[in-house]
Formats: C-alpha cells, structure tokens, sequence
C-alpha cells in the first residue's frame, strides 16, 4: 500500500464535507460525526482526478452539510514521467494509470454510482498523445475521462476547499501544488457572495509543480543551494500572479489557504504523526514559523530519512522538496502569518458541483 493510498484509507467512511459558504462546525462534529442510520440515497456521485502524478476517485452521497464520502481510492501513477523532455505520456506511465482506473471503475460499480464526472488535468493537456491516451482508458477501463481547461481545475480545486477560509478574510490566497502545475486563486471576502466561483478575483495556472521541478532538479540530493535555485525559478513562475494579486496581501484578515499532498505532508510532519492521519491535518492552521521549520528540517533530511519518514514515504520522497520550493516561492510572494491546510480540493469541488446542480439538497428537504 504506498502513501497516497493510505491517505484515503485513513478518510473515514463518513466523512462530512460542508457546502461552500456554510461556516464549518468544529472539524470533529462535522467533517468526522458519528454516522446515523439512514436509508441509502437514490443518487450515488463519483468524482474522478488523474492528474500528473496521483490518480484520486471519491464516491459520495447528498449529506445535510454536504456530501458523505461512501468509498475512496488514491494512487501514484506518475502520468506525466518524463513528460517535460519527450512532450509525450510514456507506455509505462499510461499503463499505470490504465489499471489505476480499472480499480475506480470496479469501485464505481460496487457502489452503485448513478452520476459521475471523470477529470484529468495537466499531463493531458500538455502531452501531444493526451487524446490518444483517453480514448485507450475509454476503450480499456470503460470510463470516459474529461480533459479540462486550467480555468476549470482551478476553479473546482477553490470551490472544494473554501469552506475552510476564515469566515472573517476580506481576501484569501488558495493555491493546489499539482504534479504538472499549481493553480493559484485570489479569492474575494464571503460579502462577495456564498459561490466561491463568483469570489475569483485573480487565477493562474502555473507551469510548475512537483514532477516538473523534480525533474528539472532531480530530487535526491537537495541541500540548501539547490533548493534555494528552486525556489527562485518558482517565483519567477509566479511573479505575473503576484503583481496581479498583490493588493490581497493588504486585506483584513489574510490569508493562504493550501491543498495538496506538499502542505498536507508538512502539516503531517509539523504534528509528528507516525502514520498519516488526515482527521488531524485537513483544517490545521499552521503558523508562519512552524512551516519555516519542517522545511528547514526537510532540506536537512538526506535521501533516506525522507524514505523512511511516515508522512512522506518511498513514493514522494524525490518530489517533496520540489513541492517545499513551489510553497515557500507562494509564501515570499504572499507572507502571512498563518496558513489554513486542506486535505481537500479538486474532488470535493467536482461532487459539490454536481450536487448542486442536481438540486441534491433541496430534494432531501422535501
């Protein structure tokens, strides 16, 4: 079992996501409440993210604060391996991903999912044989993938986690440290309106993201300097975004709001977990200084003991110091004294879309 797929294993069963623009109950009455008896819903929901280096699957039904997860399944895959010097998906890439997906479609089965949305993002849209690779998942996993824009990822990615922005932020820095790209949000005050869509002040995709650097890099030894070089070719990615973005910073109550597996293996680290827990990471706020830390500790940290720590495992070790370099680049360009962790993001978004437009709520109020 690798990291990624402990992670979802360790998503409870019943596991409450709130509506965006609800004010979250404290993380344990309401995203982890005990699970009442109740009839099964009619409508069983699947959100889908093949990304370039993880594939994700949710399966969900209408809950009263949102959505209760029925069944989870998270896999690296590293689609985009060796994306950035062929400009191609390679076979072993594509086969990985391929069984991935024979996984999803056999879980969406047993759960009897009656609607679903199947996305992939960055290695598809950039590889030249991204079509010819979701016509082979069509034809061999039986699952229609969906190729999205960067407007959309970015978009869903802000709309699954906004419930955890400070009800009291007049504006929020949201950003998704992906595998090909990052996507990166300002996002306006909640007086702006309840759908987080319609609080996009300012958005960009990236170029950068954890494969794509670690490439560049490499990511077994990284030292100071290295990691330092990382860093700066990471803001000057992110220097059109941020003159954009920059009167954000000067809002009340600010903020950045982050989610991926980057800042949720810092939040995981910061805690000392010994195996991770996502319960005790998804809505953690972490100081400025705590953050400076684990990464201090991390570019210390030689190839081994990135290995063997619980939180990061054999898996990502070779790409967490790139995702460290794409976060500290955000934090330089946005310094604020705290940031909120999600472990939350594309999937959430694509399930409460759907709901939504499905009148999923207003149904159970019936």
């Amino acid at each position: 079992m690798t990291v990624e797929d402990r992670q979802d294993s360790d998503r409870p069963l019943v596991a409450v996501v709130p509506l965006p623009g609800e004010r979250p109950a404290p993380p344990d009455a309401v995203r982890f409440a005990p699970a009442p008896f109740q009839r099964p819903h009619p409508t069983t929901y699947a959100a889908l993210d093949l990304g370039t280096n993880n594939c994700r699957l949710l399966i969900a039904r209408p809950a009263q604060h949102g959505f209760r997860v029925v069944d989870a399944f998270s896999r690296i895959v590293r689609l985009g391996e060796g994306l950035g010097a062929s400009g191609k998906l390679c076979d072993d890439a594509m086969d990985r991903a391929v069984e991935a997906l024979k996984v999803c479609k056999s879980k969406m089965d047993h759960r009897g999912v009656t609607r679903a949305r199947l996305i992939t993002t960055e290695a598809c849209r950039a590889a030249t044989n991204g079509i010819e690779f979701v016509r082979r998942v069509g034809e061999e996993a039986r699952l229609e993938l969906e190729i999205v824009d960067q407007r959309t990822e970015a978009s869903l990615a802000v709309t699954g986690c906004a419930a955890l922005a400070a009800p009291e932020a007049g504006a929020v820095i949201v950003f998704d440290i992906g595998g090909g790209s990052t996507e990166i949000v300002w996002l306006g005050g909640r007086e702006a309106g309840r759908d987080p869509a319609s609080r996009i002040r300012e958005w960009a995709s990236l170029p950068i993201g954890v494969v794509s650097v670690a490439e560049r890099y490499g990511g077994i030894e990284v030292g100071r300097e290295k990691f330092e070089r990382m860093v700066t070719d990471c803001s000057e990615a992110l220097a059109p975004f941020a003159a954009k973005a920059a009167a954000a910073r000067n809002a009340p109550n600010f903020h950045l709001l982050g989610t991926s597996g980057t800042v949720t293996t810092v939040a995981g680290i910061h805690l000392r977990l010994p195996r991770y827990d996502r319960r005790q990471v998804d809505g953690l706020w972490m100081q400025d200084r705590d953050i400076c830390s684990v990464i201090d500790e991390l570019v210390a940290m030689d190839y081994a003991q990135r290995q063997a720590n619980a939180c990061i495992g054999r898996e990502r070790a070779d790409l967490v110091l790139a995702g460290c370099a794409i976060f500290e680049a955000i934090r330089r360009a946005f310094p604020s004294p705290k940031v909120r962790i999600a472990d939350r993001g594309l999937r959430e978004g694509i399930l409460l879309r759907m709901m939504h437009e499905d009148r999923a709520w207003w149904r159970r109020r019936q």
